[in-house]
């Protein structure tokens, strides 16, 4: 965890690079990605919010919207104040907000095995007769994604695709789900044939038998990408701003709050990133729309 404070260290160094304001709110609203049940996802990060009412002082509302589009509109319409946000999706609403009265910035990003990023899975079904991505090739497939501002369960399986030669319309038709585990679960069923989704959400649906790992293969990685950031609002005043990023940065696995906090987000800390970490996403969105 040496990496991890000394970037806190520097991000907490940094707090000039924010706009800060005097937005001080007695409730703070914290959005976090509908990437799984919603009920699921509050009553996982209840510890998340009686941490931050402790650390902060204030009193925590989590919102889980119906999917990733009314979640950027939410926060670019100010009433979100805090957001865990897929990469992409963080992109979209950064862009959305562009010379617009409110502007937000990344702050954290989860760590896990001591890396900020991850990667994409694709899976097939083991009766479709795809084993590899090759395979998909003018096969005329469904193929299943998450939200369409999903990172890991639609630009990045996508993307990963396309490398290979295999494009949307020409080799597949494309079916968006709403969320990772649907994309697991229609593939499981032969909804679809293939599926793309965030690898680390892929191996815990496994690991807790939510699907059937006998109906189920991997057929492709994407390479690695940035992890999914917490974003805040940057109209907050500094003392707040600072109160939240220590907060997040601080957090300790093998402590009872960093174990309760953590967990849900299979995180092992939360470590330093900036706006430009997530150029690279900007990038495959750009290579996307352009083929």
């Amino acid at each position: 965890m040496k990496n991890i404070a000394t970037l806190t260290a520097m991000l907490l160094a940094s707090t000039a690079a924010f706009a800060a304001g005097d937005y001080d709110p007695d409730t703070l609203r914290v959005a976090l990605l509908p990437d799984e049940n919603a009920s699921t996802v509050i009553q996982d990060n209840k510890p998340l919010a009686a941490y931050l009412e402790e650390k902060l002082g204030k009193d925590i509302e989590l919102i889980v919207t119906t999917d990733y589009s009314s979640m950027i509109e939410a926060m670019r319409f100010g009433r979100v104040d805090v957001a865990y946000f897929g990469p992409a999706s963080y992109t979209i609403a950064k862009a959305k907000m562009a010379d617009g009265d409110l502007d937000i910035e990344p702050f954290a990003a989860r760590v896990t095995d001591g890396s900020t990023t991850y990667q994409s899975v694709l899976i097939a079904n083991v009766e479709s007769g795809i084993d590899s991505i090759d395979d998909i090739e003018g096969s005329g497939i469904d193929v299943a994604f998450g939200d369409q501002a999903s990172t890991s369960s639609h630009f990045a399986p996508k993307y990963t695709m396309m490398l290979e030669g295999v494009t949307e319309g020409d080799d597949y038709t494309q079916n968006f789900t709403g969320a990772h585990d649907a994309v697991a679960r229609n593939v499981e069923l032969g909804n679809a044939a293939v599926g793309g989704l965030s690898r680390p959400i892929y191996e815990s649906l496994l690991a807790k038998g939510s699907v059937d790992a006998s109906k189920l293969i991997v057929i492709g990685y994407s390479a690695d990408i940035p992890q999914y950031p917490w974003v805040m609002r940057t109209d907050m005043t500094e003392a707040l701003e600072d109160s939240i990023k220590d907060a997040f940065l601080t957090l300790e696995p093998g402590t009872d709050a960093g174990d309760a906090v953590l967990t849900p987000f299979k995180a092992d800390g939360f470590a330093a990133i900036t706006d430009a970490d997530y150029d690279i996403i900007r990038d495959i969105r750009k290579n996307l729309q352009a083929d």
